[in-house]
């Protein structure tokens, strides 16, 4: 199925990126007419892979981030989040809540916030090539109410 109308984006791995991303994603996706709910639920997933990013992918510099977002005729939501950063090693174990090789204040807790959220989430990664995290989500449609 082909999507219905599609985006991308790429920006620098710097923390003062999160927000942009995160808002873009949301301003895009806003067309298929989210809850409240709905639409904080997707900007918390994207916030989460984008962090990811950031503090995993080039712990040693700067790389780029890139992001794709489709949304199909169903209303679902297609994201995908890629890094060209280190990669990961056993992506079970990451995903393991709690689970966190950066220390200090991580909780280790996005894939499983990122699930909690999502309806679909994969992810994919090759030691010294990159991350990439697909997620999709139904925005369910509601009949209009009168008055």
């Amino acid at each position: 199925m082909k999507p219905s109308n599609e985006m991308t984006l790429s920006f620098l791995s710097r923390s003062s990126n999160e927000s942009f991303a995160r808002a873009t994603v949301a301003a895009f996706v806003s067309q298929l007419d989210p809850t409240i709910d709905e639409l904080a639920d997707i900007k918390t997933a994207v916030s989460e892979a984008v962090t990811n990013c950031i503090v995993h992918a080039y712990q040693d510099g700067i790389g780029m981030i890139y992001i794709t977002a489709k949304i199909f005729e169903n209303g679902r939501i297609f994201i995908k989040v890629r890094d060209k950063g280190c990669g990961i090693p056993d992506i079970p174990q990451a995903m393991e809540p709690l689970y966190t090789t950066a220390g200090g204040e991580r909780a280790g807790l996005g894939f499983a916030v990122m699930q909690s959220f999502m309806d679909k989430l994969k992810v994919t990664s090759r030691l010294g090539s990159g991350t990439t995290v697909t997620m999709e989500k139904t925005i369910i449609r509601r009949p209009l109410r009168n008055g």
